[in-house]
C-alpha cells in the first residue's frame, strides 16, 4: 500500500487496518468462525484519559478443546500516518492466552489478567518477549482460585504466526501458566525455558493453561 492509498482509506472514520490485520490472521486459524468479542469501556480507555490500554479481546473456540484469546491494543489499530511503514507496530505484539474453559464467560478472568499485563507494559514501558516469565507473587493467576498456577511464561503462539502489517511487524505472544516451582527453576537458570516448554508440549502441544494442573515439569 502506498502512502497515497493509505491517506485515501484514512478518510473513512472506521478505518482500522491494524485491527483488521489481527482478525485476518486469526481467521486463517479459525475459518468461518465468529468469535466472542469484548470491548473495553470507551471512557475507561487510555486514549480518553482512562486506565484501559487494551481496546478489545476476541475469544475463539478451538477444535482442540480450548479457548483462544487475543488482545487488540498492544499494536497500532487505527489510522495513524506517523506509524505507517514502521519496523514494528507499537510494541510489536498482541497477547494471546489459551484456556481450558467450558465457555467464553469462564475466560473473563483471563481477559482481566491480560488487561493488567497490557497496563504494566504501557505504564512501566517494560515489554515481554518469548522466554520472559513473571510471578504473581506466589498467588494463583486467577484471583481466589485454588491453583498451583502462580506464574506465567511468554512463548510464541503455537498456532497463529506473526504478520507484517502497514505499521510493521506484529507477533502473537502467548502466555502460559506455570507453577511456583517451575518459576523458581527458571529464575535460577533461565536457560531452562526451552527444556521446560519442550517438556510441557509433550502433554500439552498447544500450551493451554489449565488451572487444575497438578503436575510440575522440572527439568
Amino acid at each position: 500500500m502506498t502512502i497515497e492509498e493509505f491517506r485515501e482509506n484514512a478518510k473513512d472514520e472506521e478505518y482500522a487496518p491494524g485491527w483488521d490485520a489481527i482478525e485476518e490472521a486469526f481467521a486463517k486459524c479459525y475459518p468461518g468462525q465468529e468469535p466472542n468479542h469484548y470491548g473495553s469501556n470507551f471512557e475507561a480507555r487510555a486514549m480518553f484519559g482512562g486506565s484501559e490500554y487494551i481496546d478489545g479481546y476476541s475469544i475463539y473456540k478451538s477444535p482442540h478443546g480450548h479457548r483462544h484469546i487475543v488482545t487488540f491494543g498492544m499494536t497500532e489499530l487505527y489510522a495513524d500516518e506517523e506509524a505507517f511503514g514502521g519496523e514494528y507496530s507499537r510494541w510489536g505484539y498482541e497477547m494471546t492466552f489459551k484456556l481450558k474453559a467450558d465457555n467464553a464467560d469462564d475466560c473473563m478472568w483471563a481477559i482481566n489478567f491480560l488487561g493488567n499485563l497490557g497496563r504494566y507494559t504501557y505504564t512501566k514501558e517494560s515489554w515481554f518477549e518469548p522466554g520472559h516469565f513473571m510471578s504473581n507473587m506466589g498467588k494463583s493467576i486467577k484471583t481466589d482460585a485454588d491453583s498451583m498456577i502462580t506464574a506465567i511464561l511468554a512463548v510464541e503462539d503455537t498456532e497463529v504466526p506473526g504478520i507484517d502489517t502497514i505499521y510493521g511487524r506484529v507477533d502473537f505472544l502467548q502466555f502460559v501458566g506455570i507453577t511456583s516451582e517451575e518459576y523458581e527453576m527458571l529464575k535460577a537458570d533461565p536457560t531452562k525455558v526451552k527444556p521446560l516448554v519442550d517438556a510441557m508440549k509433550k502433554d500439552n502441544p498447544y500450551l493451554v493453561t489449565d488451572l487444575g494442573r497438578k503436575k510440575s515439569y522440572l527439568v
